[in-house]
């Protein structure tokens, strides 16, 4: 075999096992992965309706797209703030609200089309006893890509209230990589 010849076998081997790599981290992805992703993919500012009038929502990546966070701003209401990231297999928010505490929830999605997240109380920082009003469950319900609803419950005094929001994408946003930043020691 010609020196050329060998060159060109190693080449192709590298780009194929460089190829088969790339898939198998393709198909080994898990469902919070996956669902992740899909809350990547309502970066950008949404418009809906809740009972009390309209609502605006904005989804932007953060951290080098391991966060993602969302702004709600619901009719009458001062902005809250929800942060999402990856925990294991499982999806993660803190959420921000303006009653000064911050409820704690995780979503472990199942395999399969990802038609809704369902975050589950964990618990909470600023909250001085459970009975305190605080949000407790949220569900995401991924309609189609332009359109999604929210259900989020509110406890208080052993009661829980919902409140829904139906959105609608008004604007995407391009979904680009952030600089890479490395910390000096």
């Amino acid at each position: 075999m010609s020196k050329n010849n060998l060159i060109a076998t190693v080449v192709f081997t590298c780009l194929l096992i460089s190829a088969s790599a790339l898939a198998g981290q393709a198909q080994t992805r898990t469902p919070a992965d996956l669902a992740f992703q899909k809350l990547q993919s309502l970066t950008g500012e949404w418009e809906g309706k809740d009972e009390h009038g309209t609502a605006r929502t904005v989804f932007q990546p953060s951290i080098s797209r391991t966060v993602v966070m969302e702004t709600l701003t619901p009719p009458d209401m001062s902005p809250m703030m929800t942060l999402y990231s990856l925990d294991g297999n499982a999806i993660a928010l803190v959420h921000y609200c303006p009653t000064n505490n911050q409820p704690r929830m995780k979503a472990v999605p199942g395999a399969g089309e990802l038609r809704e997240l369902v975050f589950s109380f964990i618990d909470a920082g600023n909250l001085p006893t459970p009975e305190t009003g605080h949000e407790h469950k949220l569900v995401i319900r991924f309609e189609d890509d332009d359109h999604i609803t929210e259900t989020w419950t509110w406890h208080q005094n052993g009661k829980d209230f919902d409140q829904v929001f139906h959105f609608s994408r008004k604007t995407r946003q391009p979904q680009t990589s952030a600089p890479k930043h490395h910390m000096q020691k």
